[in-house]
This record gives C-alpha cells, structure tokens and sequence, in this order.
C-alpha cells in the first residue's frame, strides 16, 4: 500500500499547486503511521525500507533512493521517539507532523552532502513550512484510518 501511495504521489502535479521544487505529501506516510500504531517499530520499519528499496527500482535511482531512505528513517525515528508520549503529549496529527519535518531534515542532510555545500540548508525553513501542511494532510488521515480501525474493534500487535 505505501508504495503504491508513492507511485500515486508522483502523479499529482502538487509543483502545480505549490511552486516550490521537492515538496511531497507525503501519503506513504499515513501507512507507516498506521503500521506504527498497529504493528509496531520493527513493521513499520520493514515497511519504510521495501517501499524505499522497490520505489528507488522501479521509478528512481541511487539518488532518489538516498533521499527517501534518510527522509523515512529520520521520519520514523522521530514518530517512534513521539509515540511514547501519545495521548499524553501528542496527538496523532503532532506525530505526523513531527515525522514530517524530520524526513525534510533528512533528505537536506543527505542534498548537503551529495553537493557537498551548505547552500541547501536555506532551504530546509520552506520544507518545515511546508511539513506543517502536509503533516497535518496525512495526520488527518491517518487519524480517521487509526479511529476507524479502533472503532471496529481491529486489535494492535504492538
């Protein structure tokens, strides 16, 4: 599912609606925060690493690759770290959000030192704007996936 949701991603012309080069969704995302909520760290990482590993295979490189790899295991650190205060201090929309910024910081440390320069670092203040967006955007769905499976009875393995 998250890597179809990657695959759906490209599809959307979001450089249409906001002008600013390498701003996703970030809709794989509501997958990894599901199986994050439900399955547990180790699933959701062995989620995040296929869906990085197949997507770089079949629609990008070792770039592309790179950038989703540190985005997805700085993202799912972060919304680790977040869970153990969920309910308490987090809701899920903070968490995505959280899980949001830490991939743009990811993929601009890995940008850094593919070009070897700092001049991207300016950069990462537009992409944290943007992760208020667009982790809301998947915090919201994510919330209304995780509710609905809470609703219906559907059992955590965590």
């Amino acid at each position: 599912m998250a890597l179809i949701l990657s695959y759906v991603e490209r599809m959307i012309p979001i450089g249409l609606i906001i002008p600013i080069p390498g701003i996703k969704l970030g809709l794989a995302n509501i997958v990894t925060l599901f199986a994050l909520f439900y399955l547990g760290i180790k699933s959701a990482l062995l989620i995040s690493l296929l869906r990085c590993i197949i997507a770089a295979m079949l629609f990008g490189g070792i770039y592309s690759f790179l950038f989703s790899l540190s985005g997805a295991l700085l993202s799912l650190l972060v919304m680790s770290i977040l869970m153990g205060g969920y309910s308490r201090y987090f809701s899920i929309f903070g968490i995505s959000i959280g899980g949001a910024a830490a991939h743009n910081i990811g993929q601009v440390i890995i940008a850094s030192l593919v070009l070897q320069s700092t001049a991207v670092l300016p950069y990462l203040s537009l992409l944290l704007l943007s992760s208020l967006i667009t982790g809301s955007l998947t915090g919201f769905t994510s919330a209304l996936l995780i509710n609905h499976f809470d609703k219906i009875g559907v059992s955590k393995i965590n």
